[in-house]
């Protein structure tokens, strides 16, 4: 199946900054695609190249089979809720969602009776006479989302759409926007900072540094088997640990002064990812070792789990986490660690 939208070898420049380099991806209808990355790592200048307020120094972009790379926002067939939600305070919020509508010369009784109809999706209604200061942010945030949806694009781009909510407000907003982007079977293109909302939201996800596409993937594959140190860290915080191949099914783990069994092939010199939540805590040696033992040196409480560092009598301080299990070891008592053979992910670069 041919993809909704590709990029072709996007590169943008502002003067000596490169903000996208050489960016080649394609995005299928009917996703919830993710471009994550920290601050600065070009995200939201591809999803703007994407809607057309940016022109690329070079490269193509394509929507539905159609070489948009030239054409002016106005003109494609997507629609954009920034982060600032960017609502005329003036305007009441029928007045705001129905904007678009005005400028396309849309008759005012069909133009009303969208405007309802968009209200009614993010659950609005009865609120349109109200002006943005009389709503809260999570309602001002759904205006915005109305006022995109109602011109009815082939993609929606948001732009850290959930960054200006707290944090039970941005988890129930999630599960909206999971919930309409189904409903409506439209391509979503989000940008987030935010490792967990991409996580929990997107079917694949791009994962961005520096302006170039690190890795893409599932959720789960990016978490479980990450290809890059740079991913294994970025998301989720794993271990990152010196390898090298020690024989069939065997890795060596020279910061650890150990080998261990390891269902991952490591082909040459490279590194290891442990997540936390896969290494185990005991007070006793385990079997099938030699497995590193150490000092807690910190737990930190974060209500479902702990997050222990432990600092290895070979010197590497390692995260682990566990659930809250009564007579697990606490700070400063000596524990011992251990892990299944797929737990180590092979990285090599």
């Amino acid at each position: 199946m041919a993809p909704l939208i590709r990029l072709e070898g996007l590169t943008k420049r502002f003067g000596d900054t490169i903000a996208a380099e050489d960016v080649t991806l394609d995005i299928v209808e009917g996703e919830l695609f993710g471009l994550l990355g920290a601050s600065g790592s070009g995200k939201t200048t591809l999803l703007r190249l994407l809607g057309g307020f940016e022109v690329p120094t070079t490269g193509r972009v394509l929507i539905d089979g159609v070489d948009v790379t030239m054409t002016p926002p106005y003109e494609r067939p997507t629609n954009m809720v920034f982060q600032s939600y960017a609502l005329f305070p003036h305007m009441t919020v029928a007045a705001n969602v129905a904007f678009g509508l005005k400028q396309a010369r849309l008759p005012k009784q069909q133009a009303d009776a969208r405007v309802e109809e968009a209200l009614e999706l993010v659950q609005l209604t009865g609120l349109g006479d109200r002006k943005p200061s009389q709503l809260s942010g999570g309602q001002r945030q759904r205006v915005a989302l109305a006022r995109a949806l109602v011109l009815r694009p082939k993609v929606l781009l948001l732009d850290e759409p959930l960054s200006a909510l707290d944090k039970k407000l941005r988890e129930q907003t999630q599960f909206e926007l999971m919930r309409l982007q189904r409903q409506l079977g439209i391509t979503f293109v989000m940008v987030t900072h935010d490792q967990d909302e991409a996580m929990a939201m997107c079917s694949r996800i791009a994962v961005m540094d520096r302006g170039r596409v690190i890795e893409m993937g599932t959720p789960r594959a990016i978490y479980e088997r990450p290809q890059s140190r740079f991913v294994a860290d970025f998301i989720g915080g794993a271990n990152i640990i010196d390898a090298e191949p020690a024989g069939p099914g065997r890795v060596g783990l020279p910061g650890l002064g150990i080998e261990c069994v390891m269902t991952d092939a490591l082909p040459t010199k490279g590194w290891v990812a442990l997540r936390p939540e896969r290494i185990a805590l005991s007070h006793a040696p385990v079997a099938g070792g030699p497995w590193p033992a150490g000092l807690i040196e910190a737990v930190a409480f974060h209500g479902d789990f702990q997050m222990y560092r432990v600092r290895l009598d070979s010197g590497v301080e390692l995260r682990v986490a566990t659930s809250n299990v009564p007579g697990d070891p606490g700070p400063g008592e000596r524990a011992f660690l251990s892990w299944a053979a797929d737990a180590p992910v092979a990285l090599t670069r």
